[in-house]
């Protein structure tokens, strides 16, 4: 597919997105969900009259990994609240970490031994599903949070565990993926926990310095699009910077350049600085979440259903066990042993049922090489996850919030 081409599927997936955004409202459904619909309706309306509109996943690896997954990681980390998260840091850090690797571990045992295949589909494969099924994306659960008034540690828990947990299922992905391919030669258990830890708290020091050296350029800068300029520029530089240069995760930098960069900007001086630099990562996040919906709608084929709806289901169960094993376990037993705010069992229910898999899992999915004899079953899974959260688990979380009285509005 040639570079002309390519733009104009995006501008006309962007013409849709703002065409669909206030039918999404009207009809009160998920805006992304509503992508995904409208995606997969005119993909399929013009493969049935026999035009080919050349967009396939593994054309989109390089603009799904290296421009996506910044924005969307960057912008998360930017608006998130430094102080309260820092509040609630131990209890999000053990359901980011610890919990998603036990989510990791039993979704692959659950997948593996649910589509019973080795030769087609070995562990390696159910280990790469639990890795890009372990990364939630509540966005749209945090828009209904906002919209209803939830607890303010309610919402800081669900949206920390989910930027913090995206950067760590992304790492291990990462390790996974290597693994599968060979890229980085064979590998021993203790070699790829060697290579998580050097990967993962590698991108936390790069990140760590350039957050630091961007701040500083921020602060030096008086023109208002230069800053919001330099605040692009630092996401892009410290993905790179980690992921192409030093070999470490690209995202983990970027997560904490975020972090710094949206923590001393927004406890700056109120002004239109501030506005619009907040509006602008808006946008971007907006465009990339609607390009990454609206790809998943295209690429998605009824021969996903028709021939891996068993693998669907299978992935659905196995995501919905791992994820309440691992908040019945971990959270009673940080209410028991640390020295935190007890998180109540209504928090707990939310957690389980709002921890929706959305665009960071899309991106793996859709990054994944197509080199591999089981992509399109890895990739099947995960849109069937997506959808069933989209059109499930996100439509029912506000009567949810009713049930339990948590909404203010």
């Amino acid at each position: 597919m040639g570079t002309e081409h390519t733009i104009l599927i995006l501008i006309g997936m962007l013409l849709l997105a703002i065409a669909l955004q206030p039918l999404a409202h009207r009809i009160r459904l998920p805006f992304t969900a509503t992508l995904v619909i409208a995606g997969f309706a005119a993909s399929e309306l013009l493969v049935s009259t026999g035009f080919d509109t050349g967009v396939r996943a593994e054309g989109f690896h390089d603009l799904v990994f290296f421009v996506f997954l910044p924005v969307l990681i960057f912008e998360s980390a930017y608006n998130i609240n430094a102080r309260i998260l820092c509040k609630n840091l131990l209890p999000i850090l053990v359901l980011a970490i610890p919990l998603m690797l036990l989510s990791v571990l039993i979704t692959a045992v659950l997948v593996y031994y649910g589509i019973g295949h080795p030769a087609g589909f070995p562990w390696i494969a159910a280990l790469l599903t639990g890795a890009l099924l372990s990364a939630t994306d509540p966005v749209a659960v945090v828009a209904m949070f906002k919209q209803m008034g939830v607890p303010k540690r309610l919402a800081i828990l669900v949206e920390g565990e989910s930027l913090l947990n995206d950067a760590a299922a992304i790492v291990v992905f990462g390790v996974f993926i290597a693994i599968a391919t060979g890229s980085d030669g064979p590998m021993t258990f203790a070699d790829a926990l060697l290579h998580f830890v050097r990967v993962f708290f590698g991108g936390i020091l790069v990140g760590g310095a350039t957050g630091l050296l961007f701040t500083g350029i921020v602060r030096l800068l008086q023109d208002t699009v230069t800053k919001s300029l330099a605040t692009i520029i630092s996401a892009y530089f410290a993905f790179a910077l980690a992921e192409s240069f030093l070999h470490v995760s690209g995202i983990m930098s970027v997560l904490v350049t975020g972090l710094i960069l949206g923590h001393m900007i927004h406890h700056a001086k109120p002004g239109i600085t501030v506005g619009f630099i907040q509006e602008l990562w808006e946008f971007n996040a907006f465009v990339a979440n609607a390009l990454v919906f609206l790809l998943m709608g295209v690429v998605t084929t009824t021969g996903m259903f028709e021939e891996r709806w068993l693998a669907m289901l299978i992935g659905i169960a196995a995501v919905l066990i791992a994820r309440a094993i691992g908040i019945f376990t971990f959270v009673p037993l940080l209410n028991k042993a640390a020295p935190i705010e007890p998180i109540d069992r209504a928090y707990q229910v939310i957690m389980l049922w709002g921890g929706l898999r959305g665009a960071v899992t899309l991106a793996l999915a859709l990054s994944l090489p197509t080199t591999l004899d089981y992509w399109w079953t890895i990739q099947s899974i995960a849109f069937g996850v997506v959808l069933f959260t989209l059109f499930a688990q996100a439509t029912s979380t506000g009567a949810l919030l009713r049930h339990y009285g948590l909404n203010k509005n």
